[in-house]
C-alpha cells in the first residue's frame, strides 16, 4: 500500500536542503574547473562542494572522491527523511550495477570486489555472497528475481548484453515500484521521465544500427509517460518529433532525428539528461515537502556526471570548449 506524503513532515529537511544546495557544483564553479591552469587546480574547486582533497589527481582518486561524496549524501539524508523510499529510488541504481558486475565476474572467473559500489540498498559484500551461494532470499524481490533470470540468460546464451537488459528492465521496474510506494506524484514523475529518456535513447540507437522493430520492442521499458506501442508505431516511420512534441524531451527528440541523419550523438545524449534535470528543477520553487529532497538528490547525480566529464577531460588534456559541449545543464 502506498504511503501518504505529508508536506509538513518535511519542513525542517526542506530548509536544510536549501542550505545544502549552496554547496552544489554550480555553473560558475564548473567554469572555474574548466579554466583552471591544471587538473590539480580544477580538483581544488571540488573542495568547496564538500569533496575530499585529492593529493594525487588520477582516475582512482577521482572515483574514491565521488564514492565518498555519494555515501555522505545518502547517509546524511537517510537519517532524516520521513520516508526512505525517497532515497531508495536513487540508491537502487547501485544494486543493479553491483548485480551486473558480480554476474559478469562470475562468468569470467574474476574477482568483482574492486568494482563494487557501496551505496545501494544491499551491502555489496552481502550481494556477492548471496549470488555465490545461489541463495538469493532476503534481497529486494524484483532484484532477486532479476538476478536469477539474468544468470540463466548469461548461462544459456553467453551474451552479457542480454543479461544486462534483464537487469536494466528490472531496474526501471524496481524504481517505479518504489516511487509508487512512496505516494509521491513528483517522485513518480521523475521515474517516468527517466524511462521516457531511456526509451528515446533506445529508439535512436536501434534505428542507427539498422535493427528491426521487433528488436526495439525487446529493449523498451514500461512505465514511461509515452506508451511503448506509440513509440513503436512512430519509430517505424522514423517520426520522433511528433511523438515527443509535447514532452520535455522535445528538443532531445529533434537532436535524435538529426543523429539518425549523420549528426553527432553527443548533443542528443546531453539533451536527454537535460530534460530529466529540467523536470526536477521545478523542485527549487517548492517551499517544503518531498520535492526539494528529490530535486537535490537528482542534482547530486547530475553533479557526479559533470565532475567525471570535467576531470576526465582535464586529465586527458582536452581543451575547455570540447569538455564544455559534453556538460549537462546545472541545477543551480
Amino acid at each position: 500500500m502506498a504511503n501518504t506524503i505529508v508536506d509538513t513532515d518535511y519542513l525542517f529537511l526542506s530548509a536544510r536542503i536549501k542550505a545544502m544546495e549552496c554547496s552544489l557544483l554550480s555553473h560558475e564553479r564548473m567554469e572555474r574547473m574548466l579554466e583552471a591552469p591544471s587538473a590539480e587546480d580544477a580538483a581544488k574547486v571540488l573542495q568547496e562542494c564538500g569533496y575530499a582533497e585529492m593529493p594525487q589527481v588520477g582516475e582512482q582518486a577521482l572515483e574514491k572522491a565521488l564514492a565518498e561524496q555519494r555515501e555522505k549524501t545518502f547517509h546524511e539524508l537517510y537519517t532524516s527523511v520521513p520516508d526512505h523510499n525517497i532515497i531508495d529510488v536513487f540508491k537502487v541504481k547501485y544494486d543493479y550495477h553491483n548485480a551486473k558486475t558480480v554476474l559478469k565476474a562470475e562468468a569470467m572467473g574474476l574477482d568483482p570486489t574492486p568494482l563494487l559500489v557501496d551505496t545501494g540498498r544491499v551491502p555489496p559484500q552481502e550481494l556477492l555472497e548471496k549470488v555465490r551461494s545461489t541463495d538469493l532470499r532476503g534481497l529486494p524481490p524484483i532484484l532477486q528475481s532479476a538476478i536469477g533470470e539474468a544468470r540463466e540468460v548469461l548461462g544459456t546464451t553467453g551474451d552479457p548484453q542480454l543479461a544486462d537488459f534483464v537487469l536494466d528492465r528490472a531496474y526501471f521496474q524496481d524504481m517505479f515500484h518504489i516511487a509508487q510506494e512512496s505516494g509521491s506524484a513528483f517522485l513518480e514523475g521523475y521515474v517516468r521521465i527517466q524511462i521516457d529518456s531511456a526509451n528515446l535513447r533506445s529508439v535512436v540507437r536501434t534505428l542507427r544500427m539498422g535493427k528491426s522493430m521487433e528488436f526495439l520492442r525487446g529493449v523498451l521499458f514500461e512505465g514511461g509517460n509515452i506508451d511503448t506501442n506509440r513509440i513503436l508505431n512512430n519509430a517505424a516511420g522514423g517520426n520522433l518529433e511528433d511523438l515527443y512534441a509535447v514532452s520535455p524531451l522535445k528538443e532531445a527528440a529533434e537532436a535524435g532525428s538529426a543523429a539518425l541523419n549523420g549528426g553527432r550523438l553527443t548533443r542528443f545524449e546531453k539533451l536527454c539528461d537535460d530534460a530529466v534535470l529540467s523536470y526536477v528543477a521545478g523542485a527549487k520553487y517548492v517551499a517544503f515537502g518531498e520535492a526539494p529532497v528529490i530535486g537535490y538528490l537528482a542534482a547530486k547525480e547530475n553533479e557526479f556526471t559533470a565532475v567525471r566529464i570535467i576531470m576526465n577531460g582535464r586529465m586527458a588534456g582536452l581543451d575547455a570548449d570540447t569538455i564544455r559541449e559534453r556538460l549537462r545543464d546545472s541545477y543551480v
